[in-house]
């Protein structure tokens, strides 16, 4: 039995990455596919404010939970639901108790197309401790500044899209004081996330 549950998990994963890509993105040509980019400069962090389904979000509204904020869209064909994906098989290994304290928070950097109920709809496809927010053109460019994040738009003419959003696509651990304290690669092992998150999630609150 023990051997066959990660046989089980593996699987399902790939068909709810390979359900996702089909239902979400329209078709693309090989030469649509869009550019992981690295860090735009060193992140400092720091509290900013977006728009989720249910309203405007601070960060600093998250303080006492341990936050992975990761910068993304919903139309994109391979990194994000990838990314999305590890980390939603992080959060089922974490105890229901740690998950309570944890927050998953999506950001959106394709205002356009990615309205806030969009989004809530996209990120509950993962797992219910995601919350998918974005915001104006201006203050998604502020909240990337602040967290060394990458975005540019890329035209596809030959793809039905229109455009692809390269992006950088690390994530980054926020304490729960609002601190930033870790930033991960992309695809980075679910165990590793799980590791990251406990031990942050262990440390004795600053009084």
């Amino acid at each position: 039995m023990s051997k066959t549950i990660p046989i089980m998990t593996i699987l399902l994963l790939s068909a709810l990455l390979l359900w996702l890509l089909l239902a979400w993105n329209p078709v693309s040509t090989p030469s649509s596919r869009h550019e992981q980019l690295e860090l735009a400069e060193q992140p400092a962090g720091g509290d900013f404010q977006l728009t989720s389904a249910r309203g405007a979000l601070k960060l600093s509204d998250l303080r006492g939970k341990v936050v992975l904020l990761y910068f993304g869209y919903a139309s994109c064909p391979d990194i994000c639901p990838t990314n999305l994906a590890i980390i939603a098989l992080a959060l089922r290994e974490l105890t229901p108790t740690e998950r309570e304290r944890v927050q998953v928070v999506f950001v959106s950097v394709d205002p356009q197309r990615d309205t806030p109920e969009r989004l809530a709809e996209y990120v509950d496809y993962f797992h219910p401790n995601i919350i998918g927010v974005t915001g104006t053109d201006q203050a998604l460019a502020a909240v990337a500044k602040q967290y060394g994040a990458a975005y540019r738009r890329a035209e596809a003419s030959d793809s039905a899209m229109g455009y692809m959003i390269d992006h950088s696509a690390h994530s980054y651990v926020i304490d729960e004081s609002g601190s930033l304290v870790r930033v991960l690669d992309h695809a980075t092992p679910a165990e590793k996330i799980v590791a990251t998150l406990r031990r942050h999630l262990n440390e004795p609150e600053s009084i």
